[in-house]
Order: C-alpha cells, then structure tokens, then sequence
C-alpha cells in the first residue's frame, strides 16, 4: 500500500514536473512565439532588451541567434547585452531565402560542445527557429518526427524552400522526414 502511494506521489509529480517544461514561465510569454521544448532547450521570436533580461533570470545560459544583424526587427547590440547578462552569445547569420546545411550544422556543432547549457534559440518571428529546433531534435534528440513537427506547425508551416533545406539535412543524416500525419505541403504563396 505504502509503494502504490509512493508510486502515485511521483506519477503527480512527474506530471507537474512536465507540464513546467511545456508552460513558458509568465515573464517569457510575451516573447513573439516563444516555444519550450525542454528543461534546456528553447526557441522563439525576437526577444527585447528587458526580455533578454527575463531570459537571464530564467537560467538561460546560451542565446543562438540565426538570422543577419541588419534585420529590421533585430535588437542592436544584443551580442553585448547578452554577454552583460553573463549568458554565451552565439550568431549565425541564415539567409531566410537560401538556409544551408552548413548553417544548421555550425548551430548543432555549438550545441553539441554543452548539451547541458540551458539555450534559446532565436530568429525574427520563429520560422528560421523552429525548423532548426525541429531538426536539432530530431537528428540529436531522437525525439519522433510527428512530435516534433506538429511543435514546428505551431508557429508555421515550412514554405517549400525551407521543406526542401529540412528535406536535404534529414538525407544527409540518414532520416524520413515522413510521418503518418505529417503534411509537408508547403502553403500557398501570399499575393
């Protein structure tokens, strides 16, 4: 009787353990689409100074941002503002019209070099992020494709040049992008 109690006390507190790692703390909410996949990996949308800070609080150790300085959303200095708050910083610039192999490589080496350090994973709206996140955990998390797809689908659904970039990476690792559910149909271009 006593282990089924035990048993019960730790099935609750896994669950609640669980549901902290899904649920952003209310302070990373405002974040633009920001997406917690772990206890230690992230991704969002641009974040601001004061959210930078927000970021720190929260025990983030790494910031990757892969999108270009010159964008007209991106935070000006963030390189030091991210090292002011004491956390690594980490840029590699993805051209959101021709994303590389080499590009998601140079994220996954960095996070390959501390799979401990609590990171954020950042672009301008998420898009960038996420197909990087759902490649990262895919080919380096073993996490399945149709989980980590429909996390993916939560901000967007790859347009058909980022599906052939997310096509390539995952051939060259040995990897189906396929799933039972998974659509990959890119969506109709915006006029």
């Amino acid at each position: 009787m006593k282990n089924l109690a035990l048993i019960a006390a730790a099935t609750v507190l896994l669950s609640q353990t669980a549901l902290a790692v899904e649920e952003p703390p209310a302070e990373l909410e405002g974040i633009t689409n920001f997406r917690q996949y772990s206890a230690t990996f992230a991704s969002a949308g641009q974040p601001t100074a004061d959210q930078l800070q927000a970021i720190a609080d929260q025990g983030f150790e790494r910031i990757v941002y892969i999108a270009f300085t010159n964008n007209t959303n991106a935070l000006p200095d963030e390189d030091q503002i991210v090292k002011g708050l004491g956390m690594e910083y980490m840029q590699v610039p993805v051209d959101f019209s021709n994303p590389l192999p080499d590009d998601f490589y140079a994220f996954a080496d960095s996070m390959q070099r501390n799979t401990g350090k609590k990171t954020l994973l950042h672009c301008q709206v998420n898009a960038r992020a996420t197909a990087f996140s759902f490649l990262y955990r895919v080919l380096y998390e073993d996490v399945p494709v149709a989980e980590a797809k429909e996390d993916m689908n939560t901000v967007w659904q790859p347009n058909e040049v980022w599906r052939d970039f997310i096509f390539e990476v995952m051939a060259q690792n040995g990897k189906n992008p396929n799933c039972e559910g998974c659509d990959w149909t890119p969506p109709p271009p915006r006029n």
